[in-house]
């Protein structure tokens, strides 16, 4: 297949997936492998294009990150409040992903553990969505700083791919209480410092590669990948609150399970 056609569908499924609780990490993994690349070579890739996801967030939320900068300046205690929740559950993540970095890195090679994780986290989902009693609406500042560092805590599954950053965090909230839309958008926040760190690292970690040209994979397709993803993550955030709010997290779990088990099978022939 042409790279930069590659590099397009990549890009959708990348904007599809971020924000659902289904791993792009993971559905990028198994898309490589489909169109039969090997993962580690496009590992730098997938990471990076999350960024053009996470750019979604800042276009759609850009009133809450200007009012949040402002109230900054002014010392506001609401706006301070925001910062200290998202830094306290960015920490967790932060920490481990330095420490556990080349063990990560070989589970971002291993499309058998996204198929199975897949299933394991389609089965969590169900066992929340099924015993979870989310409290009254609130939003990001209002949440305990305990709270937010548990969320933190739970987005360190995600580090094992298949298991999804959104489902990890969004599930990790319903469980402490939190309800579905600050869940969600607590998650959509704390997307942006967490992939913005991982893709820094991951561009540090392979500059000479990248800045000598080496592997299939340079900074052109990289680029289509991050511009298609930022498209198609700005339509995804739009109705995924909506979504979520209607119908719950059910069919993203049982997708999950049924996508997980073809994986597995597909693999072990």
């Amino acid at each position: 297949m042409n790279l930069t056609l590659a590099a397009i569908l990549l890009g959708i499924v990348e904007g599809l997936t971020e924000f659902i609780p289904v791993s792009s990490t993971g559905h990028l993994i198994l898309a490589s492998r489909l169109f039969g690349y090997d993962a580690e070579q496009w590992k730098v890739f997938n990471v990076v294009i999350q960024l053009g996801a996470i750019l979604a967030v800042v276009v759609q939320y850009w009133r809450t990150f200007q009012a949040v900068g402002t109230g900054l300046l002014r010392l506001q205690p609401m706006s301070i409040a925001f910062v200290r929740n998202i830094l306290a559950a960015f920490l967790p993540s932060a920490v481990l992903g330095l420490a556990l970095k080349k063990y990560i890195d070989v589970l971002l090679g291993s499309p058998m553990v996204v198929g199975w994780a897949l299933i394991v986290g389609g089965i969590a989902i169900l066992a929340v969505e099924r015993w979870a009693k989310p409290g009254p609406a609130s939003g990001v500042a209002q949440l305990p700083v305990s709270q937010a560092f548990g969320v933190g805590l739970v987005q360190c599954l995600a580090m094992i791919p298949g298991i999804s950053r959104s489902g990890a965090t969004i599930m990790g909230a319903l469980a402490m209480g939190i309800e579905r839309r600050t869940a969600a958008e607590f998650s959509f926040f704390l997307a942006v410092p967490t992939m913005l760190g991982a893709t820094t690292l991951e561009l540090f970690d392979n500059r000479h590669a990248l800045a000598a040209g080496l592997g299939p994979v340079g900074w052109s397709e990289i680029a289509v990948g991050f511009a298609v993803a930022f498209v198609v993550a700005l339509v995804v955030i739009r109705g995924f609150v909506a979504f979520v709010s209607r119908s719950g997290f059910a069919p993203f779990a049982w997708y999950r399970i049924l996508a997980g088990m073809v994986a597995v099978a597909l693999l072990t022939l």
